[in-house]
């Protein structure tokens, strides 16, 4: 019984922590154009990044991350139908940045993410994708180069390259 109620309450504790962690989130609004074998397509990101936690005493600081993102569809005729889906990406992971708040280098942002898909092309054919951008920050815009790709994993695909801008705002 006693220890049942310890298990209650340290779920309890770690559910608090997680909602104050996941409040007050940035919301960004990114669109773009996406590149991969040679042919370009529309692309739009929804993204969030929540408080950000220093690693230890260091300068280096992480903030939870979740996106969801849209790749338009290609109609490539030398490739038939392979290339026409359209994809969507939802992902979950964090974005790193370096300095202090008002150092001009703390703008900069390294984010990556794990992702579901649906939607197959030949550029992203597995289920799931890792998505990198690097990229800069404001309080109202963002810029970033983003790539997705399964990493070769489960075979190899092409990926998908991004160059977006983006509206940033706190809810």
């Amino acid at each position: 019984m006693r220890l049942s109620l310890l298990r209650s309450a340290a779920a309890l504790a770690l559910i608090g922590l997680s909602a104050s962690a996941l409040a007050d989130p940035r919301i960004e609004i990114n669109g773009g154009r996406s590149y991969s074998d040679g042919y370009w397509a529309n692309t739009l990101w929804l993204e969030s990044i929540w408080g950000e936690h220093a690693f230890g005493n260091s300068q280096f600081s992480w903030a939870p991350a979740a996106s969801l993102g849209f790749i338009n569809g290609r109609n490539v005729t030398k490739y038939g139908n392979a290339v026409s889906d359209d994809v969507w990406l939802l992902g979950g992971g964090v974005r790193m940045r370096y300095g202090a708040a008002g150092d001009w280098y703390h703008h900069l942002f390294w984010t990556s993410e794990i992702a579901a898909q649906g939607g197959r092309t030949l550029a992203l054919s597995s289920g799931g994708e890792f998505v990198n951008s690097v990229g800069w920050t404001g309080d109202r815009w963002t810029f970033q180069i983003r790539h997705a790709s399964n990493a070769g994993i489960k075979g190899s695909n092409r990926g998908e390259t991004m160059a977006l801008i983006g509206f940033a705002f706190n809810p």
